[in-house]
């Protein structure tokens, strides 16, 4: 995958989507350099945009006063929040990939990987509501991002990989079922992390 290739993934997929899975669909990229020179500069927004805006808000989370912490707990917190989105994405690649199988799509690894993150490219940019951390705003965010990265999902699998669009929507529903399974898990597994002290002391 040539460099402009990569330009045109990372910016012409925000007001072309269809056109740049049809790129992709052409292409066989690296998944280290999908990774290194493309995904990874979306995956650090989201940290970033949440480490400015408790540092200087704090998290709103309903209460009366803002939760704030110290700068120590911050930077452990962005640091495994930048942990979680790499593994989200790595984990979702593979089983994007191992699903293809089933469903008919032969493409690489690295088809996988650039085909993901162009799906959660929205929710990389939504992730700038992190900047003022309030449930409210975040939400009011986040959803309609939420909405927009399924769409490309369900329109982009059957682009990007070559397969029906019957076979598309059935592959992208397993994802989504994948996708809330982790989400639920990695909350019950932050709870109780945080409960036994591994991570900021809430007084949980």
């Amino acid at each position: 995958m040539s460099t402009d290739i990569y330009s045109f993934l990372l910016f012409k997929s925000f007001y072309q989507p269809m056109e740049a899975f049809r790129q992709l669909s052409e292409t066989d990229p690296s998944p280290l350099g999908v990774l290194f020179r493309y995904s990874i500069w979306l995956l650090v927004l989201p940290p970033i945009f949440s480490l400015i805006g408790a540092a200087n808000f704090g998290w709103r989370l309903g209460a009366a006063e803002p939760l704030m912490l110290s700068t120590q707990a911050l930077l452990m917190v962005s640091a495994g929040y930048f942990v979680v989105l790499i593994f989200g994405l790595l984990s979702t690649s593979l089983i994007s990939h191992w699903m293809g199988a089933t469903f008919g799509a032969s493409a690489p690894f690295g088809r996988h990987v650039a085909l993901i993150t162009i799906v959660g490219e929205p929710l990389a940019i939504g992730s700038s509501a992190h900047l003022f951390p309030d449930v409210f705003v975040n939400i009011l965010i986040i959803i309609p991002t939420m909405i927009w990265s399924m769409y490309l999902l369900y329109k982009g699998i059957p682009i990007a990989l070559g397969i029906t669009s019957e076979k598309g929507m059935l592959m992208a529903s397993s994802l989504v079922g994948w996708l809330l399974v982790a989400a639920v898990s990695l909350l019950g597994l932050s709870m109780m992390l945080w409960t036994i002290g591994v991570g900021p002391l809430l007084g949980v």
